[in-house]
């Protein structure tokens, strides 16, 4: 499977790389300020690394990978379908082994920041999804998918990994936001980013519903790459 090259500008690809190389950072306190000083603390020093760095405008991090575990029931089958209507946020495929790409750039509007994932498929496009964490609401951390709709987020850690935990979702149109019952909610999401040893982590996806059991369940394994190595991770010979 390849990604037509055509369908993307093109880009000067040594600029990219001395761009990502020596791009510098800030340090970043807005995950540390969620979890507080001592939380934070028991995370590795790998975590804390990669979420304690601002992007300038116009700079990214970039991580490849691979999907290494996905399976969905009937039920998530039927909700991740569902989603595509507000930017298909959920896994629409359970194939092993294919590339994976994710990039992360700062959101200078909202002062929060872009999330990019893209996987691929056994046949056809890779599945790009879109969203944009916030650090607004009532549990500090919001994530937005598209079409106004958002899940209101908690972080806890552990020595092992930093968590994302839905608490509500919810519509916004302007001003208006509008909080979705519980009842009519998908299920229980956590989001997990699981440090592994030598530059690499595993992100893991977990929805679960109280009466459909264990709907979705995805885990790719992650390492920090180039720019260069970023624009060749979703083609496979």
């Amino acid at each position: 499977m390849s990604v037509a090259p055509d369908c993307y500008p093109v880009h000067d690809a040594r600029r990219d790389q001395a761009n990502h190389d020596h791009a510098p950072t800030l340090p970043d306190m807005r995950f540390r300020a969620l979890l507080g000083a001592v939380v934070w603390a028991r995370l590795p020093e790998a975590v804390r690394d990669r979420f304690s760095k601002r992007l300038q405008p116009g700079q990214a991090v970039t991580y490849v990978g691979s999907i290494v575990e996905s399976r969905r029931n009937l039920a998530g089958r039927l909700v991740a379908e569902v989603a595509r209507l507000v930017g298909a946020p959920l896994p629409l495929s359970d194939a092993l082994g294919v590339p994976a790409v994710v990039s992360v750039t700062e959101d200078a509007a909202s002062k929060g920041q872009f999330w990019t994932r893209m996987y691929g498929r056994a046949q056809g496009f890779p599945q790009v999804i879109h969203s944009s964490k916030r650090f607004d609401g009532p549990t500090g951390l919001e994530e937005y998918v598209g079409c106004g709709f958002g899940i209101a987020l908690r972080v806890s850690a552990d020595d092992k990994a930093l968590y994302f935990h839905s608490d509500h979702c919810f519509l916004k149109a302007g001003k208006r936001r509008l909080r979705i019952p519980a009842e009519l909610a998908p299920g229980a999401l956590t989001v997990s980013h699981v440090d592994q040893g030598s530059g690499q982590f595993a992100f893991v996806l977990s929805l679960r519903h109280p009466l459909l059991g264990d709907m979705i369940f995805q885990k790719g394994t992650f390492r920090e790459a180039s720019v260069r190595e970023a624009s060749q991770a979703l083609t496979v010979n």
